[in-house]
């Protein structure tokens, strides 16, 4: 017998090879790591590596790669924390906020096409169940993700 989670498992296997419609990595592009870095901060502001490494649950060493890679190219910056703490935190420059804007539009874009012969409905259900799943991940998980 079988069960509709194996479904969803391999349609999320083809999703992660279609890699959300995102073209090549090139000049102007923002790597997955970036994107995702940027996109939390921009949501909950400066962060320090001790606070991207509960959000993400990922180890200081990956993000310390992570974050001097994003710095290196004018993405991020550091600065004191603006509540007075010790730890210096990571901001989003505004050349990092451009690139996030630019990469964000081009995926939207691509959602866009792919979707162009679905209703708003069909959209917007589709989105609710996205959201519903990644929020009980991250329940499960213990990381939730702010959300604009």
């Amino acid at each position: 017998m079988s069960r509709p989670t194996y479904d969803i498992e391999y349609e999320h296997m083809l999703l992660s090879r279609h890699g959300l419609g995102r073209g090549k990595h090139g000049a102007g592009t923002l790597d997955r790591s970036a994107y995702v870095l940027l996109s939390r901060i921009r949501v909950q502001g400066p962060m320090s590596i001790s606070e991207l490494s509960d959000a993400f649950g990922l180890d200081f060493s990956t993000l310390q790669r992570q974050t001097t890679a994003a710095m290196r190219i004018g993405l991020v910056e550091r600065i004191p924390d603006p509540e007075g703490g010790m730890a210096r935190k990571f901001r989003i420059t505004d050349k990092g906020e451009q690139m996030l804007n630019e990469e964000r539009e081009s995926l939207v874009g691509n959602l866009d096409k792919v979707m162009s012969d679905w209703p708003d409905e069909d959209i917007a259900a589709f989105a609710a169940y996205l959201r519903r799943f990644n929020t009980s991940i991250e329940r499960l998980s213990g990381r939730p993700w702010p959300r604009p």
